[in-house]
């Protein structure tokens, strides 16, 4: 990569892989989880990841780049861990404490991730791109905090 402009479509292709993972990984963890708020909770994240999806697949288009071609080795590693996880034996109220813990995760990379693109995106004059990609980060950060207030409000205390 010679500037900001490839590692930008290097980024932007890298959580396109992301996103692709996720999508698969979701109904899994909505499949183990417990709490019927969590389940929903799931749902309601899986649509707003295909929607994310198709805003990377509308912002590469933009760019005259095809969204696909890296391979997301971190959402790799995150949705393994949380398989290994869901193998564990563990109470209902734990395993739901713990599929918040592995979401948040998830959600904090993806947060990470769209920040940096957001300010690439800028700098280099994208304004339109930039807009979109905020878009998903608040929505990003939406879904942190509703699983923050699940957690809080109910199911950590549950697993005690």
């Amino acid at each position: 990569m010679k500037n900001l402009e490839e590692l930008f479509e290097h980024q932007l292709k890298d959580l396109y892989s992301a996103e692709s993972q996720l999508i698969k990984a979701l109904p899994k963890m909505q499949k183990a989880a417990h709490d019927d708020k969590l389940k929903k909770a799931f749902e309601g994240h899986l649509e707003e990841t295909r929607e994310h999806k198709k805003r990377l697949e509308e912002i590469c288009k933009e760019l005259g780049i095809k969204p696909t071609g890296e391979t997301c080795k971190a959402m790799q590693g995150l949705i393994k861990e949380s398989e290994e996880f869901l193998k564990e034996d563990a109470s209902e109220e734990v395993r739901d404490a713990g599929i918040i813990a592995d979401a948040q995760r998830v959600e904090h990379y993806e947060i990470s991730g769209y920040g940096t693109l957001v300010r690439y995106a800028k700098q280099l004059g994208h304004k339109a791109i930039a807009n979109k990609l905020q878009k998903t980060l608040d929505e990003e950060y939406d879904a942190d905090n509703k699983l923050d207030k699940l957690a809080e409000g109910q199911l950590n205390a549950k697993a005690v």
